[in-house]
């Protein structure tokens, strides 16, 4: 075949994506030991609180004051997925929902016509780090969808399929399967309603691809024709993809053909995160957390968040976190409660009564 890799780029805090996606973020923070107030026990003088990007020491407040995440902030006209490998997010909504999630967990939020949500970071270790690795993806909503209803979904750790590599008596690795269906494995959970990724014709998948030293995989072809397949590589530093001259390394990204399959391997181990979807095609107007097809329609965003707060905000902080000892839970709009214990892949720790999930 011919050259497998179509382009190449270097990645930064925000990757780059295609249609039908908008952006992707990795958060890699290394936090410390946590305090009473589940923030971190460690001096914040000299960092911007409220905008602490700069990652010193190895973490950031982000827009936080006391605990790091982000405090309330609105959306419309596109989904997002959140994918946490390391640490916890405690999450708030104007829709009433709440959550703890985290460790594996992935939260798939339709923000359709309009949302208000908060995501914090608790820091539940007081003796020891407290490490916090996450992927944020945004996907786009079809321009017919982009005012549905919000919603809110959890795909717990437990419940995501694993694809094992290998035979067992040699290197190996792992596909962990978020969305799109992946020979070998089962299918993922179900995309929120309305998602384009709930469409067989979109052909959209979220794959965490791990391969261990000396492992190899042949990622299976794509089903539709126009569909554009992304890796990006962010840990380890040999990825290679049959064919291509260049060995990838860590903080790269790669568009390769998506209609035929594709031999990976790797001689140290590497980490890789694959963004696949056949593109909407539609025009992207797009400013801060709002994303539509016009402008006019992005300025109609503002006025109704400025006229209805999407909602409002139903909590008594504007940062919320859960309590110390609350085990991960989702709290739907509609009062239905769901919980697993603190670590995934463990027996059920049993239901949890706490000031997040009573009443």
């Amino acid at each position: 075949m011919d050259d497998p890799v179509l382009q190449t780029v270097d990645l930064g805090p925000q990757w780059p994506t295609i249609d039908p996606f908008l952006f992707c973020a990795h958060h890699d923070d290394a936090y410390p030991a946590g305090n009473d107030d589940l923030g971190p026990d460690a001096p914040l003088d000299g960092r911007d609180i409220g905008m602490d990007f700069e990652g010193r020491d190895g973490w950031r407040m982000y827009h936080g004051s006391k605990v790091p995440g982000f405090p309330p902030h609105p959306h419309r006209g596109f989904e997002t997925v959140t994918y946490v490998r390391k640490g916890l997010i405690d999450h708030a909504d104007s829709l009433g929902a709440a959550a703890r999630f985290g460790r594996g967990d992935v939260q798939w939020l339709t923000a359709g016509g309009g949302i208000q949500h908060s995501e914090m970071f608790p820091l539940l270790d007081r003796g020891g780090p407290n490490p916090l690795e996450l992927f944020q993806i945004w996907l786009n909503l079809p321009a017919a969808d982009k005012l549905v209803d919000a919603h809110f979904t959890m795909f717990w750790d437990e419940d995501v399929p694993r694809l094992h590599l290998g035979d067992g008596d040699g290197p190996g690795g792992e596909v962990t399967v978020i969305a799109g269906r992946l020979p070998g494995a089962d299918a993922p959970p179900s995309p929120p309603p309305a998602s384009w990724a709930g469409r067989d014709e979109a052909d959209v998948a979220i794959w965490h691809i791990r391969l261990d030293a000396g492992g190899a995989w042949t990622m299976p072809a794509a089903a539709g024709p126009d569909t554009v397949r992304t890796l990006y590589v962010f840990d380890g530093h040999d990825l290679s993809i049959a064919g291509h001259d260049e060995v990838l390394g860590r903080d790269t990204g790669a568009v390769v053909q998506a209609g035929a399959d594709v031999d990976l391997s790797s001689a140290e181990g590497v980490e890789v995160l694959v963004l696949q979807g056949r593109p909407l095609g539609e025009p992207v107007a797009r400013y801060g957390p709002f994303v539509m097809t016009t402008r006019a329609e992005v300025q109609q965003a503002f006025d109704d968040y400025q006229a209805t707060q999407f909602g409002g905000w139903p909590w008594a902080d504007d940062d919320p976190v859960h309590p110390r000892d609350q085990v991960r839970f989702a709290r739907h709009a509609d009062g239905r409660v769901e919980e697993r214990p603190l670590d995934g892949h463990q027996p059920d720790a049993g239901p949890v009564e706490t000031a997040a999930t009573a009443g």
